[in-house]
């Protein structure tokens, strides 16, 4: 199948100003041209070059769409193979029939992700760029952008491959001395592999360090907003997303299911879930609500509570706080633009003042620090950007501990002066497990399942 010529749509489907349709395979040129005229045949035209035309049906030779029509020659292209890339206008009637004559020529509809498979089969890119192109799509803020974006240019990759080259050259010198004993001097060759196998370790640790935060970055930080009815939680989701996402009224109980919201706070994406007033209710529907906001809470990364600063500390108040003892909380105090009425001494045995922030929505007093308390919750601050070398792909986190262990096994058995044949076995374990990140080592049935991930045309 990688011999075919394939086609897809590559924009979102839907009415916009241009939609793509890209054609990949050593076919796509001629393809391209038994359905576009113009003054040249594509066939002739040098490589890199954009072309003005109309699609035509070969058929009845009927108009069907206005073109710019770009060429690139293998092995300039993403995938390695001749690519053409048709320009139309972006009306869906349009490009489906433009799509279908493509088809009708001669190439097969793509698979997901298949555009981005060939790319990676060919060798343009390894497999942790290939999926650092998934996270360049669904970025949610500027950070996530950029991490993605040096994923695809390969930072991650280069680490990998540098540390699994140091493994390699660690297993020669094993192999030298399992080969030629009478010239080993098993002392310095147990220092030898501790010494190399505890950096490798020190790498990989490193790597590590930095998955909450590429994790974040990823996915975003999911954030139950969570509190009695009516002390303002939906107007703080309003605030945060700058936009009425959610139905504000002094009526307790208007939300009666979980609201989802992204935002970006600091350049860090928040999940944003604004859930129904938790309290006992004899209303059925909203007790559902309740049910929806309890679950809600325990699938959050983070809980903002939010109390009303006009009245006291409510019962129902104090369960909450008990609920959220053991997750990571802020203190939302709302309304502080009222007469203040709640006691924040009896509160703070259960959340220290540091993670306290007084509000005022209605007035839009104290969102900055807010949005401070959040990302120092979790990062101590600002992200750190650095090299921007995240490790946030979960496949990528797993193939790193198991490296990581299969190191210390060799490093602990190297310390016990185990024979080094046996410590070999577990340095190759951790070289290979490094190599699937990158797809050196990769089994046929998981590059299948990671680019089925993708969106078709891509």
């Amino acid at each position: 199948m990688i011999t075919d010529t394939i086609a897809a749509i590559s924009t979102p489907m839907g009415e916009g100003g241009i939609a793509v349709i890209r054609i990949s395979g050593d076919q796509a040129v001629q393809v391209a041209d038994q359905v576009f005229r113009s003054k040249s045949k594509l066939a002739e035209v040098p490589t890199h070059t954009v072309h003005y035309g109309m699609i035509t049906d070969p058929e009845t030779k009927e108009r069907v769409e206005e073109a710019l029509v770009t060429v690139m020659r293998a092995p300039r292209s993403f995938t390695m193979e001749d690519v053409v890339e048709v320009s139309c206008h972006g009306g869906m009637v349009s490009v489906r029939k433009v799509l279908e004559l493509i088809l009708n020529a001669g190439a097969r509809l793509a698979e997901p992700g298949e555009f981005t498979k060939r790319a990676f089969l060919n060798g343009r890119i390894d497999l942790a760029q290939a999926e650092a192109v998934i996270d360049l799509i669904r970025s949610k803020s500027d950070r996530a952008f950029k991490v993605a974006l040096k994923q695809v240019e390969g930072t991650l990759s280069k680490r990998v491959k540098t540390l699994r080259h140091k493994l390699v050259e660690l297993m020669a010198h094993i192999e030298v001395n399992i080969d030629y004993p009478e010239h080993d001097v098993e002392e310095l060759t147990s220092s030898h592999i501790q010494t190399h196998t505890r950096e490798a370790i020190t790498e990989i640790e490193g790597l590590l360090r930095s998955a909450q935060q590429g994790k974040i970055l990823r996915e975003g930080i999911v954030t139950a907003i969570i509190g009695r009815p009516n002390v303002g939680k939906s107007s703080l989701l309003n605030a945060l997303a700058q936009e009425n996402k959610a139905i504000v009224t002094d009526i307790p109980g208007t939300t009666r299911d979980v609201i989802e919201e992204f935002v970006t706070v600091n350049g860090i994406p928040l999940k944003l879930l604004d859930t129904a007033g938790i309290r006992e209710t004899a209303d059925v529907v909203e007790q559902i609500g309740v049910s929806r906001s309890r679950g809600a809470l325990e699938d959050a990364d983070m809980v903002l509570l939010v109390l009303n600063a006009a009245e006291e500390l409510h019962e129902d108040d104090r369960k909450l706080l008990e609920l959220v003892k053991d997750k990571q909380t802020l203190l939302v105090v709302n309304k502080t633009d009222l007469p203040m009425k709640l006691e924040l001494e009896e509160i703070r045995r259960s959340i220290p003042e540091e993670r306290t922030v007084l509000l005022s929505v209605q007035e839009q007093v104290g969102l900055d620090q807010l949005e401070k308390a959040i990302s120092s919750l979790f990062f101590a601050g600002e992200v750190e950007s650095g090299d921007m070398t995240y490790v946030s792909n979960v496949r990528h986190i797993h193939l790193l501990k198991k490296a990581g262990g299969s190191l210390a096994e060799a490093l602990t058995a190297a310390e016990a002066m185990v024979p080094i044949d046996m410590i070999q076995i577990d340095i190759r374990n951790a070289w290979e497990d490094l190599g699937e990140i990158i797809g050196d080592s990769v089994g046929e049935s998981l590059i299948d399942q990671i680019f089925s991930q993708f969106c078709l045309g891509k």
